[in-house]
């Protein structure tokens, strides 16, 4: 099965900064794909390890890779858009595999199968492995193509989380070519926000079978989203500008009311080991107020001795949570979605 004219049916794409620790693994289970007519894009965006290095010695070996240097350092997502904008003009499908991540043999053959299969979905999805953890379940086993209207609305709602990280998903390259910022903001977590704006009008698929891998480390940028509450925000931006599309106005409110609470809350979870971290406070008020909302010190209090309140039943717990704090002030775990 190959596209028109001879053009590979998929373009793999690997946007990469500094990845050269993980991106052999990354490139190789590229290579090992039972399904083979796909073209591979490494896009470097001005990496000072040996990424470079590593991405053209494959470039030398096999003709469907390759390079593109960066010549300007781009942020997360910029830097993913122009990876899809050096598609080749007719190829049918786009998988991103992240560097720090892999898919399994299998991935590439199962996705486009399903994707033929089902001409009315736009973005194809399935299992991720992220430590020992299976990511993305949440959808019944007889639920493999859905409404990408119904999904949205349900994920708005606090789930199924079946969309996964953009290692996990397969893009038809239709919908990317409607937009020259198929990813819709700077975000890291744009992915999200790109299924909510391209789901309205296709299906949303999704094969029961685990087909990729996310890496857990503490420099990856989940683990860093985490620390400093990117996600919950991202969730929460992602409400805001995508909910009146899919919710009515009353479970809108609801919904945000509640995730403005679930953040608050993370917000006094964080008091002890960022109690003195100015920029750690500037990036929490400059995130609200981008969305419209405004930091408020009095829901944070209020916040605060509502949970003292409710620890006071369990001290133990409470002073285990406090050292718990104590011991991890100043690290970066290595985590991925709670």
């Amino acid at each position: 099965m190959s596209g028109s004219g001879g053009t590979p049916l998929v373009s793999v794409l690997t946007p990469v900064y500094n990845g050269g620790e993980f991106l052999e693994q990354c490139i190789e289970s590229v290579l090992a794909q039972t399904f083979s007519d796909y073209e591979y894009i490494i896009v470097n965006n001005c990496s000072t390890d040996n990424t470079l290095d590593i991405a053209r010695r494959y470039e030398s070996k096999d003709h469907r890779i390759r390079v593109h240097n960066n010549s300007d350092f781009l942020g997360v997502m910029e830097n993913h858009n122009l990876a899809l904008s050096l598609m080749s003009n007719a190829t049918k499908y786009c998988k991103i595999v992240c560097a720090d991540d892999f898919i399994f043999p299998h991935c590439l053959e199962q996705m486009v199968n399903f994707a033929d299969a089902h001409p009315s979905v736009g973005m194809v999805g399935c299992y991720m492995v992220a430590g020992k953890k299976v990511m993305n379940a949440g959808l019944e086993y007889e639920r493999s193509v859905v409404s990408g209207r119904d999904i949205c609305r349900e994920t708005l709602l606090g789930g199924p989380h079946v969309f996964g990280a953009p290692t996990s998903l397969l893009y038809v390259s239709g919908l990317i070519r409607k937009s020259t910022a198929f990813y819709p903001n700077s975000n890291p977590h744009a992915d999200t926000s790109a299924c909510y704006k391209w789901l309205r009008d296709c299906d949303f698929g999704f094969v029961h079978q685990v087909l990729s891998y996310a890496r857990i480390h503490p420099d990856s940028q989940t683990s860093r989203s985490i620390k400093f509450g990117t996600i919950i925000r991202a969730q929460i931006s992602d409400l805001t500008q995508y909910g009146s599309h899919y919710l009515t106005p009353e479970e809108l409110n609801r919904r945000t009311d509640d995730l403005m609470n679930w953040y608050y809350s993370w917000l006094v979870r964080r008091i002890y080991e960022h109690r003195d971290d100015k920029e750690f406070w500037d990036i929490q008020k400059a995130g609200l107020r981008d969305m419209g909302f405004t930091f408020s010190r009095a829901r944070l209090y209020k916040t605060a001795a509502l949970r003292t309140i409710q620890e006071m039943g369990s001290p133990g717990a409470a002073l285990r949570k406090l050292m718990g704090l104590k011991k991890g002030s100043q690290k970066i775990e290595a985590r991925y979605y709670d």
